[in-house]
């Protein structure tokens, strides 16, 4: 018998098989486009992104029978959202998480920051579901009008499928994707009545809430099975990742490199407050466990890599090891990575992207070694955060996703950072959390004890000669603490 984890992220949708060892016995790809315009709104088609996971779930069922499916677990991209109508019909584009048009109307409401963390664990910042949506309801006026009148349903992206995949019959989220809206209480654990109300929103219809690995209905995925199969677990991808990890203990951190690069620890069964720029969240959820979490959101990660191609600087992002490798010491370019403003802990979101230190000599090798290095610098700073608000070091710390490949990445990151650095053979995390929640939910997995002795890691060797990069890093640091950030 076969889990099905669909991993539906910001550039791709993967459909993977997972068998009752929790290994990855098929995998398929689907592409997904993104809408990126000049004045930083990004957006998505909400049918694209139907479509590529009817593809994606089309290509790995190939040849294998229906009955053989037991269980689906989906992992999703954050913050992005869905409004639609009774129907299920979109009245606007997916607005995507890394868009900025709400970075103005931030400004205006900062003053409420305080009441709002405190209830949501999060910044008021563009980063979120609710200040976009917040901006639709100020510059959309027929949107606007709908949403008053009580006929829009609010959805992540997780909804947004699910409702799809049983046709409408299940309007549902999780803990996780419900917690990073600005709408959730993370203390109530259900959506916060208060901030409804204040932000004009209580007509909005909001889906239920269930734990992470709980039975979300059943679907025939757009007709491609003859049987209708149980829908068994729902999360976000970065604490789909957390718990692939195998993080299901107090302390327990994962790093994710992806388009953006999440990190979250572990902290324990009640929410607590970072004093250092990171973000109170809920890590996962079962039916009688709620893990909550401590975030360092990077916002930019793979999605330069993607930029690096735009330039024709690079074809392929395998050719970035390599490049950076051909500089000894760089000539001491660095990178600024404001392109979609800075995440945590700095939380600068009208920053720009910049390069320092250019000259006649600089070459493309040194342009991209500097992003590299600029991926970890930031990485380095959240841990740094961690470590502060931990009052100790970080032990250990587990790595994926795309990047994790990459040894200048591997190499950099040990000579900065004190932790231990884990991966795991598989890359897909976020499926393989589905998976495992997905598992739980039906007694495939009997308990967490099982799902730890699954996941198997190595360590990344460590690298010497740490000076010459931590002095970078502390440079690094000096640019993007300088008061004038015009």
């Amino acid at each position: 018998m076969y889990i099905l984890a669909i991993d539906q992220g910001t550039s791709s949708t993967k459909a993977l098989l997972f068998d009752e060892a929790g290994k990855v016995v098929k995998k398929a790809v689907a592409d997904l486009h993104t809408n990126y315009y000049p004045d930083g709104r990004v957006e998505q088609n909400p049918f694209d992104i139907l479509e590529s996971v009817k593809q994606a779930c089309t290509l790995v069922l190939q040849d294998i029978p229906f009955e053989n499916i037991a269980s689906i677990g989906i992992s999703n991209q954050r913050e992005t959202f869905v409004l639609f109508d009774k129907e299920g019909k979109p009245i606007y584009p997916a607005v995507v998480w890394a868009c900025k048009r709400s970075t103005a109307l931030c400004e205006t409401i900062k003053d409420q920051e305080p009441w709002v963390k405190e209830k949501t664990g999060l910044l008021i910042d563009p980063y979120f579901s609710g200040s976009k949506l917040l901006w639709i309801l100020e510059n959309e006026p027929e949107v606007a009008a709908q949403i008053a009148n009580g006929e829009i349903h609010f959805g992540t992206v997780d909804t947004w499928l699910l409702y799809n995949l049983t046709d409408g019959n299940q309007y549902l989220t999780d803990h996780t994707n419900a917690s990073r809206t600005l709408f959730f209480n993370i203390n109530d654990l259900d959506w916060d009545t208060e901030i409804l109300e204040k932000w004009q929103l209580k007509s909005l219809k909001f889906p239920s809430i269930k734990p992470s690995s709980a039975s979300y209905g059943n679907t025939d995925l757009f007709g491609l099975l003859d049987v209708s199969v149980p829908v068994s677990a729902m999360i976000g991808d970065s604490h789909a990742a957390m718990f692939g990890e195998a993080c299901l203990g107090k302390g327990d951190t994962k790093m994710t490199l992806g388009t953006g690069c999440s990190m979250l620890m572990h902290i324990g069964d009640q929410p607590q407050t970072s004093t250092n720029g990171l973000l109170s969240t809920i890590g996962w959820s079962t039916g009688d466990t709620v893990a909550y979490a401590w975030e360092g959101a990077i916002v930019a990660c793979g999605s330069m890599i993607e930029w690096l191609k735009s330039l024709n600087i690079i074809s392929l992002a395998e050719e970035t090891e390599a490049m950076a490798q051909k500089v000894a010491n760089n000539n001491e370019v660095l990178l600024v990575p404001g392109f979609s403003g800075l995440g945590a802990p700095f939380w600068q979101m009208n920053r720009k992207a910049s390069f320092h230190g250019m000259t006649f000599g600089t070459t493309q090798e040194h342009i991209v070694g500097a992003t590299l290095e600029s991926i970890c610098f930031q990485i380095k700073a959240v841990i740094d955060a961690m470590e502060s608000d931990l009052g100790h070091a970080v032990p250990q710390i587990a790595m994926h996703g795309g990047l994790s490949k990459n040894r200048f990445v591997k190499q950099s990151l040990s000579r900065i950072v004190n932790s231990q650095i884990n991966i795991q053979e598989n890359h897909d995390i976020s499926a393989q959390g589905a998976a495992f929640l997905a598992g739980l939910s039906i007694g495939m997995f009997t308990d967490l004890n099982e799902i730890t002795i699954m996941v198997k890691k190595t360590t990344v060797e460590t690298s010497q000669e740490s000076e010459d990069l931590l002095e970078k890093f502390y440079k690094w640091m000096n640019m993007i603490n300088v008061n004038d950030q015009k």
